[in-house]
């Protein structure tokens, strides 16, 4: 009978190895710390800020809460501070391009995936990597140039007028590029980790490729696919630069006309940034907290919906 030999490990060794796991776990707990605080500093110098506006011993004039969170005019002019009909403005134009951009981005992904020869699916794979490495600047360049061009011809053509293309649809199709390549690489992840053997079972049953797909396969990444759709509409509602050039800073609103100027949160932070001072300077960090409670309260609700979805299937 053959015995079984275990290989000696001395001593000294199991303690260089317990020493260097102790190091690396340490690096990783500082590394966790230091963007940790980080992240909570951000938080709280832009809360700080944030509230001073509307405490009764602010120095350069006090804002009313409910005005501000409420209010449908945006007149820094005039001292009128109303950011509710922007933060509506601001779930428009991102839902709407999420809406517009998710089914593009996951059939591309699948073709990619799943359809596409491997040549044709590596060059479709690094373009879309590209796009993501796009700064914001260069799509707002295109956006004031090609897109603002497209609205005017489609407002034309319905009869409708435009300031020079700067429009709610503007912002809606520019934000729908800015979140393609973000959508589609995180459901390219998604769908090439499905279980080839879902596949093989479906086909096996007698069901077509297509079927096996859309069935099978995109239901089985679904998890990955709506995660895409998180990041995607955070890009959405924290894009500024490109907004900012084809938005047209509208002082009221809400706005639904497809062709008339808006005003988003983003924009109205960054919009005459330098030259404000005293209060019309703090009123955007009140703006940025808005932002911010936004983006959690939709990250929020996007994900009891992917967890509603996935105890449907």
């Amino acid at each position: 009978m053959e015995k079984l030999v275990r290989p000696h490990i001395s001593k000294e060794k199991n303690q260089q190895k317990m020493r260097k796991d102790a190091i690396l776990k340490g690096i990783f707990r500082i590394a966790a710390v230091i963007s940790g605080g980080a992240i909570a500093v951000i938080v709280l110098f832009v809360f700080l800020r944030g509230v001073q506006p509307f405490l009764p011993g602010y120095a350069n004039g006090q804002v009313n809460f409910i005005d501000f969170l409420f209010g449908t005019t945006w007149r820094q002019d005039q001292g009128v501070y109303g950011a509710g009909f922007i933060i509506i403005n601001t779930l428009i134009t991102s839902f709407g391009a999420l809406i517009i951009s998710f089914p593009i981005s996951v059939l591309t992904a699948l073709f990619i995936v799943k359809i596409a020869p491997k040549w044709l699916a590596k060059i479709m794979t690094a373009i879309v990597e590209m796009l993501a490495s796009i700064p914001s600047v260069v799509y707002g360049v295109f956006a004031a140039g090609a897109i603002t061009t497209m609205v005017v011809a489609l407002a034309g053509a319905f009869g409708m007028t435009t300031a020079g293309g700067n429009s709610l649809l503007a912002v809606i199709l520019l934000l729908a590029i800015m979140i393609f390549p973000t959508i589609t690489s995180m459901s390219i992840t998604a769908i090439s980790s499905v279980d080839r053997a879902l596949e093989e079972g479906s086909l096996a049953l007698g069901a077509t490729k297509t079927q096996t797909n859309f069935k099978v396969v995109l239901i089985a990444a679904k998890s990955g696919i709506f995660a895409g759709a998180i990041l995607g509409i955070g890009r959405a509602f924290g894009e500024a630069t490109a907004v900012a050039m084809v938005a047209g800073n509208k002082m009221f609103g809400p706005t639904f006309d497809l062709f008339d100027i808006t005003r988003t949160l983003t924009s109205t932070m960054l919009s005459g940034l330098k030259e404000t001072t005293g209060l019309d300077y703090d009123i955007r960090f009140s703006v940025g907290l808005v932002l911010m409670v936004v983006i959690l309260v939709s990250n929020f609700l996007l994900n009891l919906a992917k967890k509603k979805v996935g105890n449907m299937s």
